[in-house]
């Protein structure tokens, strides 16, 4: 099939890659780039397993075709520490026990970092209406609207 060269900008680094033009973000992420953070479950955009940041807005990566994120900034999980240090709602999460099995945690993770760099101190609704698009089968989703309000607190005394 034919190849395209394109240029993605990921967690702040330009990869050059020759890729099919009908891969999606999500492939290209976790096959090409090996940034597995991102799950890739039900590939129909319902789940949020698969949630990145596209110019700071969530995005579900199984729609987005890598060739269509040319010249965006694209951030996954992998681009929220700095080195060792976990960012605020990464350690909101783990403190408030707002991760089980962890296969959602990334794209919730994701989608709050969205809210609270737009909205630093919402409301519990607000959190829920913003993780609205993320499906967790295990928590029940009370602690991990009460491990984003409490990065918002955290993001809020730095």
């Amino acid at each position: 099939m034919k190849q395209e060269e394109i240029v993605l900008n990921v967690n702040g680094t330009n990869y050059k890659l020759n890729i099919e033009p009908r891969r999606t973000l999500v492939e290209v992420l976790r096959d090409s780039l090996g940034l597995t953070g991102t799950k890739k479950s039900c590939n129909e955009g319902e789940c949020g397993a698969c949630t990145v940041l596209m110019d700071g807005k969530p995005v579900a990566s199984c729609l987005v075709l890598a060739i269509d994120a040319q010249g965006k900034e694209i951030v996954t999980i992998e681009g929220l520490a700095e080195g060792e240090k976990l960012h605020p709602i990464q350690e909101a999460f783990l403190k408030n026990g707002g991760i089980q099995c962890g296969f959602c945690t990334p794209g919730m993770v994701m989608s709050a970092k969205a809210l609270l760099d737009e909205n630093p101190t919402p409301t519990s609704t607000e959190v829920r209406k913003a993780i609205s698009g993320n499906l967790c089968r295990c928590t029940g989703y009370q602690q991990i609207v009460d491990s984003i309000m409490a990065a918002s607190k955290m993001m809020g005394e730095k």
